[in-house]
């Protein structure tokens, strides 16, 4: 065989280093973001940080609007239906704690969030209990989740304790019932009957319905929520006044006592964007944290051509990568807006009426109308956040899957899971509607849904199923 030469014609993409840049900056959120930039400004020394943009709701310049660009309106920012200034105020603040950060110190302080545990263990600390049963109590209350409840046998405590304590069950059970005193009362029971049976105990003895509720507690909770107190009350024979006085009594208690302590420190997102709107156009504008500004060092810049021919390749090199590393911000910023402005001109049925009116959305629309790739808008969407009148939501939130209404035009999932959730809270809780009602009530509106599409979309919003919906009376 002999060689030869072959000339094609072909097209291939190259992904330059700035175009690899551009691409992962746009994938980062406002955090990594941040943190990225100061680690440019650490080792680039022809960077600096610039002045921050001032937000400007009354001008065109960086905003978007959700209307044609034929309906564009101007006029005083204090016309808006919602508030420009109050985002803008808002961005400021924004800016100014996170280029302060908690510099001075004062007034910066919050106060640490009450962790059900440390909450306990304080408690057991000052209940004068000998070092033994100290260390027991607290390995009873190390297993106690955070609903109050004390998770796993007693059997799981002794093995915890080995081989330092070798402690007998009888033991065990005699700290936890000191820990059932404690506040809030009736945590670390081992079910429902016991945390509701440990409540009752501090309550005076002539308690209305106390004694009835005790015997529901200890032996018919279940059958009280499948059958109802009527229907329970003639199974025991019991008459309807009593029954009723002492359901009342066991829904004043708390199934959830751990529930009123402690929780996480609370999360603050910081919003990519802010859509508001101004006479009667929805608008959209990035928030200024989400555009970091950068700059090139005029003084190291200056000595380029000055230098050594070290420093001056060294310095031209860094040049170059400052530059590409702020257009690549420019161009993540525009992206952002582009992609946040589609998204508002889409759903702008939700903005204007919630959930039920949220259409279907897929990355591939939007990628068409904005002439970018699927891949770069799934970039744009990840862990970033529009802020609206109606809360501050993910990007992806305005995204989902839709289904062919009867009239001919398709509903979300968004919006199809809303409807569920009214229907659901408005049913009957001693008949609560199965998935296969729920269906039938869809379909009557014009959306033909299966049930087990309902029952997909149930378990996303965390419902339970109808025979555990049974709620008391």
């Amino acid at each position: 065989m002999k060689p030869s030469l072959q000339t094609r014609l072909g097209q291939q993409l190259t992904l330059t280093p700035q175009l690899r840049q551009a691409i992962r900056l746009l994938q980062l959120s406002a955090l990594e973001l941040e943190a990225e930039l100061n680690e440019a400004l650490e080792s680039n020394p022809l960077l600096e940080r610039g002045d921050e943009p001032e937000a400007s709701f009354g001008e065109t310049a960086g905003s978007a609007e959700a209307a044609p660009a034929g309906d564009e309106s101007g006029g005083d920012p204090a016309e808006a239906e919602y508030e420009p200034a109050e985002a803008s105020e808002w961005q400021e603040a924004s800016t100014s704690e996170r280029r302060h950060d908690r510099d001075d110190g004062e007034d910066s302080a919050t106060a640490a969030p009450v962790d059900l545990h440390a909450h306990l263990l304080w408690q057991l600390h000052l209940s004068h209990l000998s070092p033994r049963d100290l260390a027991i109590g607290q390995a009873l209350v190390e297993a106690i989740n955070d609903d109050g409840y004390l998770e796993g046998p007693l059997a799981d405590i002794q093995a915890a304790l080995a081989p330092e304590i070798h402690a007998g069950e009888d033991e065990i059970e005699c700290v936890l019932r000191t820990i059932h005193q404690l506040d809030p009362v009736g945590v670390g029971a081992r079910n429902l009957s016991e945390c509701l049976c440990v409540q009752m105990a501090l309550l005076s003895p002539d308690t209305p319905g106390l004694a009835l509720a005790r015997e529901l507690a200890r032996g018919h909770l279940d059958a009280l929520a499948r059958l109802g107190p009527l229907r329970l009350g003639v199974q025991l024979g019991r008459n309807e006044a009593d029954m009723l006085q002492a359901v009342a009594l066991l829904r004043s208690l708390d199934p959830r006592p751990g529930a009123q302590v402690g929780g996480g420190e609370a999360e603050y997102i910081a919003p990519d964007a802010v859509a508001y709107r101004h006479a009667g156009v929805w608008k959209v504008v990035l928030a200024a944290g989400s555009q970091p500004r950068l700059a090139i060092n005029r003084h190291y810049e200056g000595l380029i051509g000055k230098a050594s021919r070290e420093d001056d390749s060294y310095l031209r090199g860094q040049l170059q990568e400052a530059r590409w590393l702020i257009k690549s911000l420019e161009t993540r910023a525009d992206t952002l807006l582009r992609v946040a402005r589609a998204i508002v001109r889409q759903q702008s049925g939700f903005l204007d009426h919630g959930n039920e009116a949220m259409r279907p959305l897929t990355l591939r629309e939007v990628a068409e109308e904005l002439g970018l790739h699927e891949s770069t808008i799934s970039r744009a969407t990840t862990r970033k956040y529009l802020r609206t009148p109606r809360g501050t939501f993910e990007f992806k939130y305005f995204f989902s899957s839709g289904i062919a209404t009867e009239h001919g035009g398709a509903a979300s999932a968004t919006a199809i899971q809303a409807m569920m959730r009214k229907l659901v809270d408005a049913e009957d809780p001693r008949a609560p509607l199965s998935d296969q009602k729920l269906a039938e009530v869809l379909k009557s509106e014009g959306i033909p849904v299966a049930r087990r599409t309902v029952a997909k979309y149930r378990e996303a919003m965390n419902i339970p199923a109808s025979n555990e919906r049974q709620r008391l009376g």
